[in-house]
């Protein structure tokens, strides 16, 4: 049986040492050899399962947002076609628009703000188990954070506003809105820009964090409003009977049968100008319909106070005078 013999002291004043046994040195160092990577891979296989369960979620609820409520779909009516209904359904098509625009811009926010809150989870993690200090990083970051944001301010508020608009559903493609210089039809919804086509083909550029106000003349319902302008001495029972009868007309007409929610009404007098008795006559419409039916409503009120004989002032201007009379004292006429 061999034994090991021990070093002479020759040896040992050369500076020769025993070797370390492998077995020991691989125990010493276990855990930065095993421990730490299973750990570091245990992470990144917990963060990717979650990342990948709230991506399903966020699918499912944009998916749930996109279908179609109570089955209607965009398939046509089921009643005789007419104009109305055309538009209608050209309505309907315009809403999925919105919908899937705002459903996927909004999935699409959730997906990246999950992505990026749980990278920046797993990299604390990991940096924690190699024995990086976070608490000098964290410090730095949230230096450099409070830099950015107070150099990227209008970036911010545009980015927020923009989710906004889409979380509220202020407005969409496809609607007709008023935000302050900028009037017209919105084309394009962004997290930071709004497009809108003005009435004369201009494509205006909004930031969303400059929206201060909006009017949106394109959701659930509209008005048509017409103010008509009659003669002092016409008889008001006679004119609101004939614009009544008018707006009959338009409701049975069935081109615009379906683009009126009920019948016109006549509110009355509205003002008392210098030049006629204003009459205010209002219709509930579909939306973006109420300029189309007011037009052809001024029309069928033109017509019909002109079979009724009710004439329609016009602006009176009065000339004067003065001349001097036998006497030669000026004298004021009006013409």
């Amino acid at each position: 049986m061999l034994t090991a013999l021990p070093l002479a002291e020759s040896d040992r004043g050369a500076g020769i040492e025993p070797a370390a046994p492998w077995s020991g040195w691989v125990q010493d160092h276990t855990e930065a050899l095993i421990g730490i990577p299973l750990r570091i891979a245990l992470i990144i296989a917990v963060l990717a399962v979650v990342r990948w369960v709230a991506k399903r979620a966020i699918t499912r609820v944009v998916r749930h947002v996109l279908e179609p409520a109570g089955g209607d779909g965009d398939a046509p009516p089921s009643r005789s076609p007419g104009r109305g209904l055309v538009v209608l359904h050209r309505d309907r098509s315009l809403g999925r628009q919105r919908r899937e625009q705002r459903a996927r811009t909004i999935g699409s926010v959730l997906s990246s703000a999950v992505t990026i809150i749980l990278s920046l989870v797993g990299v604390a993690m990991v940096l924690d188990q190699v024995g990086i200090a976070l608490g000098p990083l964290m410090a730095s970051a949230g230096v450099v954070g409070l830099a950015i944001g107070f150099g990227a301010q209008s970036l911010v508020a545009d980015y927020l506003s923009g989710l906004l608009i889409m979380v509220e559903d202020q407005y969409g493609v496809g609607d007709s809105v008023d935000l302050g210089e900028a009037v017209g039809e919105v084309e394009h919804v962004g997290l930071r820009l709004t497009h809108v086509r003005d009435l004369n083909g201009g494509l205006w550029h909004i930031r969303n964090g400059e929206i201060l106000r909006v009017r949106n003349d394109s959701q659930d319902w509209a008005r048509a409003v017409l103010d008509v302008a009659v003669a002092y001495d016409a008889n008001l029972d006679t004119v609101y009977r004939v614009l009544e009868e008018a707006g009959q007309g338009l409701r049975q007409e069935p081109a615009f049968a379906d683009l009126l929610l009920e019948d016109p009404a006549v509110w009355g007098v509205q003002s008392l100008d210098a030049d006629g008795v204003i009459v205010r006559i209002a219709v509930k419409t579909t939306p973006l319909q109420q300029w189309a039916v007011t037009r052809e409503l001024r029309r069928r009120v033109k017509d019909a106070l002109d079979e009724a004989g009710i004439d329609i002032p016009f602006p009176q201007r009065a000339i004067w005078l003065r001349t001097e009379d036998a006497a030669g004292d000026p004298v004021l006429s009006a013409r």
